[in-house]
């Protein structure tokens, strides 16, 4: 049964694969040029495994900033992942044991994505499935990080740009959802709350409190933005 989990699991993890290396080696590369090793690499991305925050634990390690600061970035950056969970209760329902322990830790992005888009074959239990989807991500993930550290070491790289990577993903993701939905209020909130926290903050503390901001102006439209999108 487990094989059968793996087998019907990894193709659809191939695009998450693609990317996850390249952006693993990127943060490898990243956290090498601020001094630490590969190791350090690969253990960040086995405990904390949280995509951009990795990226932005980097200026806070080489910065030296206070753990409150640390946490409350944290906390942040990864709010959404409140609605992730409540999302995917009903497809966890029947896990038991460490392995739902584990599937509630790495719920990444693109996960939730693929594990709410796909449906396991008859066969194959549907908990090992979700289970083998998410450690193969994990897996991308920690394998391209340790890469990026070990290549950072042995071959001179220039850094510059290198944490734009995870921006650049999200101005994907951003197009992607622009192109494809007719609603396109929650972006155009997002953006107007950004702006305005960028200009009344500064570059330097404006994203927590828009992430704040963001967050409270589309719970207070959320009805009427649910009514738009069942017309």
């Amino acid at each position: 049964m487990t094989k059968q989990a793996l087998k019907a699991a990894f193709p659809g993890t191939l695009p998450v694969l693609a990317g996850y290396v390249v952006l693993g080696m990127g943060f490898g590369i990243l956290l090498q040029s601020k001094g630490y090793s590969f190791l350090w690499a690969g253990i960040m991305s086995l405990t904390i495994y949280a995509g951009s925050m990795q990226y932005v634990a980097v200026d806070l390690l080489s910065s030296g900033a206070a753990l409150l600061s640390a946490v409350l970035m944290t906390l942040v950056i990864n709010a959404r992942h409140l609605f992730y969970g409540l999302s995917m209760l009903e497809k966890y329902r029947g896990v038991r044991g460490a392995k739902k322990f584990y599937l509630i830790f790495s719920l990444t992005d693109e996960t939730y994505s693929l594990v709410c888009a796909a449906r396991p074959p008859r066969d194959v239990d549907p908990a090992a499935f979700y289970f083998w989807t998410s450690l193969l991500n994990q897996c991308y993930w920690v394998a391209g990080s340790i890469l990026g550290g070990l290549l950072g070491q042995v071959l001179p790289f220039d850094t510059t740009g290198v944490d734009f990577a995870m921006t650049a993903l999200f101005v994907v993701i951003f197009t992607d959802q622009w192109l494809t939905r007719k609603n396109h209020v929650p972006a155009l909130v997002g953006i107007g709350v950004s702006v305005l926290c960028l200009l009344l903050f500064g570059p330097d503390r404006f994203i927590i409190p828009a992430m704040v901001g963001i967050a409270a102006a589309l719970m207070f439209l959320r009805r009427r933005l649910e009514g738009v999108e069942d017309l």
